[in-house]
């Protein structure tokens, strides 16, 4: 096993800023030269000592932006791309408020219309939440 100290401090030092996935940590240290065997010995030992953990920062990242007003598709994106793996998005979004009560809430704060429901979409909430809360009768059909 070789030796993991300089890309363990590496890591370490990104941590300190805020949480990162380990792709993230991963990409990080190639960007440093650290070879695969290095990362990977730094990664798990990070992993073990808790830490880097894939599902906290997935579940965490996931209730920030959703309280910030992202729906579940900027959310799966934004984890995709810090290289979260799928069942654990899935599970992070799962836990999240129901995206339509999360439509229901800006939509009161905003009203209904066409420039909310260009936000709602802008945001990455599903098509269907947004017609429901934006249509005048509740149906899901916007005039």
């Amino acid at each position: 096993m070789a030796e993991p100290r300089p890309a363990v401090e590496t890591a370490l030092r990104a941590l300190r800023a805020r949480d990162r996935t380990a792709a993230e940590l991963d990409a990080r240290l190639t960007a440093r030269g650290a070879g695969p065997e290095e990362r990977r010995d730094a990664l798990e030992l990070l992993e073990r000592v808790g830490y880097v953990d894939d599902e906290r920062f997935a579940h965490g990242r996931a209730a920030t932006l959703a309280a910030r007003g992202s729906g579940d598709a900027l959310i799966r994106d934004d984890l995709e791309r810090r290289g979260v793996a799928a069942a654990t998005i899935e599970s992070a979004l799962a836990a999240l408020e129901p995206e339509r009560a999360r439509v229901e809430r800006i939509v009161a704060g905003r009203g209904r219309g066409v420039k909310t429901a260009r936000y709602l979409a802008a945001r990455g909430f599903d098509e269907d939440a947004i017609a429901s809360a934006i249509a005048p009768d509740g149906d899901g059909a916007i005039d």
